[in-house]
């Protein structure tokens, strides 16, 4: 069962003091592309946060966030009151005038360094234990929007592989009218030339253009590649590079099929293959 690298997950829990979101969000990439956004107070658990992620999610650009509001009465910041009386008399010093506004000065004063002062808040291993589990959650609704996601581009797989093989049987029925279609030509041309030719040569030098333009070990390959792709994405574990690897072989059958077949309906044919192989190309790169 294949997998889609995008995806979104979100969990919220709701503290006695504060409610807590994390959300997590993931695009296509070659790796694993980890950002995770934490309060400070949290730091701590960031390298089992990243372990838990990288495990669950194994590529893709992910970027995980928790985002707390405090819903309590109290705060942990508080004015630092000397401080701030300070500032205001070294400005009404600089300003020197009986007439100066306190509340701008205030204002002034209060952007200044160390006019705030914020306790900082010890981390609640109970508090975490709530929180880790619903990053469990968050975990667990993302990797299902993955699949959910992917399902389509399976379908979608399924129906390109199967228009690749019709066209595969196609080129397979117009191989002996192209033979035979090159054997006129040469014959053509050597009439052309209005000069005697030994029949036994120009036998001997039919099938050796001939073998030069044979296109059976490009079939039965890519007839092989294309029943290991279908494998493959039936798999139990989503393997987006494997599959990647395969329809680069592909790629190889069709092209080489494609400069040995120097027949016109033939030619038609593998550049329907190759318009199918080009959709599978750019969806391939979101699967995990």
């Amino acid at each position: 069962m294949i997998q889609s690298m995008t995806g979104y997950g979100k969990s919220v829990l709701q503290l006695p003091t504060k409610k807590v979101t994390i959300e997590i969000k993931s695009l296509n990439s070659k790796n694993l592309d980890l950002n995770v956004r934490i309060p400070s107070y949290y730091k701590e658990k960031e390298l089992a946060v990243r372990k838990k992620l990288a495990s669950a999610l194994v590529r893709g650009k992910v970027d995980f966030s928790i985002f707390v509001e405090m819903t309590a009465d109290e705060t942990s910041t508080t004015i630092n009151h000397g401080v701030v009386k300070e500032y205001m008399q070294q400005l009404r010093s600089v300003v020197q005038t009986e007439s100066s506004n306190d509340v701008e000065l205030l204002k002034m004063a209060v952007r200044m360094p160390d006019a705030l002062k914020t306790e900082r808040e010890e981390l609640d291993e109970n508090e975490w234990n709530l929180i880790n589990e619903n990053i469990d959650i968050a975990i667990k609704d993302i990797v299902q929007y993955r699949i959910d996601e992917a399902t389509s581009l399976e379908i979608d797989f399924k129906e390109r592989i199967a228009n690749i093989k019709t066209y595969l049987e196609e080129v397979k029925a117009l191989d002996g009218d192209r033979v035979e279609n090159v054997k006129t030509r040469l014959q053509k041309a050597i009439d052309d030339l209005k000069v005697a030719t030994d029949e036994n040569r120009f036998e001997q030098e039919l099938i050796y253009y001939l073998e030069k333009l044979d296109i059976n070990e490009e079939k039965v390959r890519l007839a092989n590649h294309l029943d290991y792709f279908l494998q493959t994405l039936s798999s139990e574990n989503s393997n987006g590079k494997k599959l990647g690897f395969i329809v680069q072989e592909m790629g190889r059958e069709i092209n080489t099929t494609g400069s040995k077949a120097n027949f016109a309906p033939m030619q038609k044919a593998v550049i329907q293959m190759k318009n199918e192989l080009e959709q599978i190309k750019e969806q391939i790169l979101n699967v995990l």
